[in-house]
């Protein structure tokens, strides 16, 4: 008498299936790590996952901007609530006291209404700049930051300085001279509308009638923007091409 075999639940071969399915990478992983190649994680599932945020493209250096002058409007309202208080950082001409505001002056302002008339041009001109990189966007702050604001603590004189239009001045100097010695088209048409829409910018750079004691921090900003522009964008010299030795002299 043989006795009759069960029938296989209909969820066993699906169960078998999975089970196949999730031991096979972590196997081939175990393989990998005992002979010492690298272990690589399954790929995602087709439309799981989300791109990764570019600052370089179009709307992510446009969001990466708004976040930095973001960052400038959480440290004006604190510094407003504190009677300005922490403008003591500000940079003071030729005194030791002062000298730590050649790198935090420029992220302090001394009303909201300075910051207000700044956050657009600074959105936009640093949009422009970090559409080629972060790196750009890094180094030329920092050459502004520490020759500009070592320039306007040897010059200026002796009246507390702050403001982010600086930095912003200091911006457009390096896409001026990043267009001059690079000479590509897209960067000279950004230099050329910078300087079409932000006109009012540029009359801070000469002492007038209306121009207040920081015209001097905004010339050395300017100035040093040019200097990290020829830094980082130096000229390349055409190299002379070979003459084929079989071109040269006169044949008889």
């Amino acid at each position: 008498m043989t006795t009759p075999e069960r029938p296989k639940a209909p969820y066993t071969g699906a169960l078998a299936r999975l089970r196949a399915s999730t031991s096979e990478p972590f196997r081939a992983g175990l393989n990998a790590e005992a002979h010492g190649g690298p272990v690589r994680a399954a790929a995602p599932a087709p439309g799981s996952t989300e791109p990764p945020f570019n600052p370089r493209s179009w709307s992510g250096a446009l969001i990466t901007m708004f976040a930095i002058d973001a960052g400038l409007w959480i440290i004006q309202i604190i510094n407003a609530s504190s009677d300005y208080g922490l403008n003591r950082y500000g940079l003071r001409p030729r005194e030791l006291r002062g000298l730590e505001g050649v790198i935090t002056s420029w992220f302090l302002n001394d009303s909201y209404w300075h910051l207000l008339t700044t956050s657009a041009p600074l959105v936009i001109v640093g949009w422009f700049i970090l559409l080629s990189g972060i790196r750009p966007l890094v180094l030329s702050t920092a050459v502004i930051v520490i020759a500009g604001g070592l320039a306007t603590w040897v010059v200026s004189p002796a009246n507390l300085i702050v403001g982010s239009s600086s930095l912003v001045i200091g911006w457009m100097g390096y896409l001026f001279a990043r267009a001059y010695f690079s000479r590509k088209i897209t960067w000279i048409i950004g230099a050329v509308a910078v300087a079409v829409f932000f006109t009012g910018l540029l009359g801070g750079l000469l002492p007038g009638p209306t121009s207040d004691s920081t015209w001097q921090a905004h010339l050395c900003a300017f100035l040093a923007g040019l200097l990290g522009g020829g830094l980082l964008h130096p000229r390349r010299r055409k190299t002379p091409r070979p003459v084929r030795s079989g071109s040269t002299g006169s044949q008889p």
